[in-house]
């Protein structure tokens, strides 16, 4: 099994699979932790590792735990099977449509952004209209459901007669599940789960906005994309550099002019890049290699 997991992690436009797996592993070490801590009546233990993965509704509360706003979309209800496997199933199909069209980097980007976007809507709901603040005595919230809705709405947004053929139901348009989750999270927040259903309409609100603005030229999750590379180099170890000295021709011949025929192995390379960031994160002549092998 440790096996499989590594090596989804090595695949590629395997965004939504390498997400799951890390959803899937915290809730696996939370319920471990919360039955030896129980056994052991050490509760206080499963209590304060749990709560650096719950946002709570307080400002006061969650200005000492700021990073709850990200940590808590990686966490589901240890007495509710069904939290983590709806999220996760949901999550599936239209995270597997979305890298389809726009890449790895973007579906990891949008699943941050709609946490965040959840998270903010859930304190400023709690903090600022009345309503809400005499009902914000609860510990907090947990769950993917914020990111997960701005994932099938940005995939809504994206292409809305996209259609999945459900059990029982037949061919439907992904706009219409879409609408169908929104309203139902709009009509539950004023019940029993008011926050997670606050939190979901949030999240669908930043993956309306995120694919509206990428349809404008603009990415509003590049600084995610930046940060997570930034990351990524810190522990990849970094390739000798070998030093060569040739001739200013060999240099020049060795070049190959923009608009060229490009060489099996550049466009291969290129079609990678497609696969993880998406077309337009192509250089111009990139596209122009793409295009003229596109024409043999």
């Amino acid at each position: 099994m440790f096996d499989e997991f590594k090596s989804v992690f090595q695949r590629p436009n395997s965004a939504h699979i390498q997400l799951i797996v890390i959803n899937v592993i915290v809730f696996l070490l939370m319920g471990i932790i919360y039955v030896f801590s129980t056994i052991g009546e050490a509760d206080i233990i499963y209590t304060l590792i749990s709560n650096q993965f719950t946002i709570p509704p307080k400002f006061g509360d969650f200005i000492l735990r700021p990073w709850t706003i990200i940590t808590y979309a990686f966490a589901h209800s240890l007495t509710d099977i069904f939290h983590i496997l709806f999220n996760m199933l949901i999550f599936y199909w239209f995270g597997k449509l979305f890298i389809e069209y726009l890449g790895n980097d973007k579906l990891i980007a949008l699943y941050l952004l709609g946490a965040i976007a959840g998270g903010v809507v859930y304190l400023l709901v709690y903090n600022t209209i009345p309503f809400f603040i005499e009902r914000s005595g609860f510990t907090g919230m947990v769950g993917a459901s914020a990111a997960v809705y701005a994932i099938v709405t940005g995939a809504a947004v994206l292409l809305p007669n996209y259609t999945f053929y459900l059990l029982f139901l037949g061919p439907i348009r992904i706009k219409y599940i879409a609408a169908f989750y929104i309203i139902l999270s709009f009509l539950g927040s004023v019940g029993s789960n008011a926050g997670g259903n606050i939190a979901h309409l949030g999240g669908a609100l930043m993956g309306f906005i995120y694919i509206k603005q990428l349809h404008v030229g603009i990415n509003w999750g590049g600084w995610i994309t930046l940060t997570l590379d930034w990351f990524k180099d810190l522990f990849n170890p970094r390739p000798k550099v070998k030093v060569t000295y040739r001739k200013a021709e060999s240099r020049k011949a060795a070049k190959t002019p923009p608009g060229s025929k490009a060489s099996q192995e550049e466009i291969d390379a290129i079609l990678d890049k497609i696969s993880e960031r998406g077309y337009e994160s192509l250089t111009s002549d990139e596209k122009e290699k793409l295009f003229n092998a596109s024409k043999k």
